[in-house]
């Protein structure tokens, strides 16, 4: 990981490479800024179609009626029609068992409550993944601003968006909605976190970009 005054992820290429600070970052435009392997959006795709046998190059399919079915009203508007439910309104937000938030839709594990909290911004918040290819990242421009989306990689769900004014070691706050999350308490679950860091535990209080 990079330290807290280095770039994480080079918003505008996608890179993940540490030598560039956020002033240089924003100052290369939309090229790429290194000899990094290229955009993580590009990463991420040879690792959902290349290969075989693997968790992740199986990309799991629901139909929608069975979606329908099997969600609530507000958890398929979330989740399937890249909806938001109204700030402090959902089930985690304030959450503070230990364990796993999941996807709704597929299971897969995404978050640890050890990577989770309060940003004062109304939506769960993180600041790691579970596993660094857990989800998949895209531009988003609606709302009058650009944003970075994210999404379950195994089965597409809308999750939220991330941004980069998170807490350490990462900088990163992924921005969740509560409808688009299941969680398994810490008992039942086996899956570890790839990030070490503890829970900073602060509150990041001050103004935040809405989901």
């Amino acid at each position: 990981r990079a330290t807290s005054d280095t770039l994480v992820r080079n918003r505008r290429c996608g890179c993940r490479c540490p030598q560039h600070t956020r002033t240089q970052a924003l100052s290369r435009g939309s090229g790429p800024c290194c000899s990094c392997p290229g955009p993580l959006s590009t990463q991420k795709t040879v690792l959902l179609s290349g290969g075989s046998g693997t968790k992740k190059t199986q990309v799991k399919n629901f139909s929608q009626e069975e979606l329908k079915k099997r969600l609530t009203p507000l958890q398929y508007r979330v989740t399937q029609e890249k909806g938001t439910e109204s700030a402090f309104s959902g089930e985690f937000t304030h959450h503070r068992d230990e364990g796993t938030y999941t996807c709704v839709v597929c299971g897969d594990p995404l978050f640890s409550s050890n990577a989770k909290f309060d940003s004062g911004s109304g939506w769960p918040s993180f600041f790691d993944l579970m596993k660094e290819d857990s989800i998949t990242e895209s531009d988003d421009f609606s709302a009058g601003m650009h944003r970075l989306e994210v999404a379950c990689s195994r089965c597409g769900a809308h999750l939220g968006h991330l941004f980069d004014d998170g807490p350490k070691p990462t900088g990163s706050r992924y921005c969740i909605n509560s409808a688009s999350l299941s969680f398994q308490p810490k008992q039942e679950v086996t899956v570890t976190s790839c990030s070490e860091a503890d829970n900073p535990g602060a509150s990041l209080a001050d103004d935040k970009s809405d989901l």
